[in-house]
């Protein structure tokens, strides 16, 4: 698969610590660029920003138009007749730009895995599966994929890595009921969730970029 190269933002300093942050559906690397003068210079000083682009793809719900996506949405009811192997291409796409982090000096435990919607969901997906300790997972607006399978494959390493999730009680493309039954998946499995919700639609707002500079501090805040 052609990969476009990520947007990159490299801090003041050398960097001792990253976040991969994955966009939503039919967007690009750089629609949450703009976040990132937000975060607190605590954050910002050190740390390298990686922000992939999703390969363009079919959407059968969008009536097959080719488009940015981490995985296929099949239709209507996101969680009903999931793309497994999409999900798991994008996971792979995930686990190289992991390596390419590692191969520059970053830690697995200073790399936060970020996203926002079909980008969350990947997250989410490799927050149960990917065998490394990590810093941190920030999944927004967003939901648990093949959660059907999350007992039987989920792993132990992260239970106690921090876990940000962020919704919009007003969020129509992924429904309020779809993360909180992710979250309560995911708390039934041992892990310990931080749950935000915010006065929104399927979006992102300065009082949410706030708690999520502020997590990301203690996550990733001392160089």
């Amino acid at each position: 698969m052609n990969q476009k190269p990520p947007v990159i933002i490299e801090p003041p300093k050398p960097a001792t610590a990253c976040v991969i942050w994955l966009h939503g559906l039919g967007a690009n690397g750089h629609d949450f660029e703009p976040i990132v003068p937000l975060l607190s210079a605590t954050v910002r000083e050190h740390t390298r920003f990686v922000f992939p682009h999703a390969p363009d793809r079919p959407v059968t719900a969008n009536g097959g138009m080719v488009m940015p996506a981490w995985y296929d949405i099949k239709g209507r009811d996101i969680t009903q007749k999931q793309d497994a192997e999409g999900v798991q291409a994008s996971s792979e796409l995930l686990a190289g730009y992991i390596a390419e982090q590692v191969k520059q000096g970053i830690a697995h435990e200073r790399i936060v895995l970020a996203g926002f919607s079909q980008g969350g969901a990947i997250v989410l997906h490799n927050l149960l599966r990917i065998p490394q300790k990590f810093a941190g997972f920030l999944a927004l607006s967003t939901y648990l994929p093949l959660a059907d399978r999350a007992e039987a494959e989920a792993i132990t390493t992260n239970k106690t890595t921090p876990i940000f999730m962020g919704h919009g009680d007003y969020d129509t493309v992924v429904p309020m009921r779809d993360g909180q039954n992710s979250r309560m998946i995911l708390e039934g499995l041992g892990f310990a969730v931080a749950w935000h919700q915010y006065g929104l639609d399927h979006s992102v707002d300065y009082d949410e970029i706030q708690d999520i500079s502020d997590w990301l501090c203690q996550c990733i805040g001392a160089a």
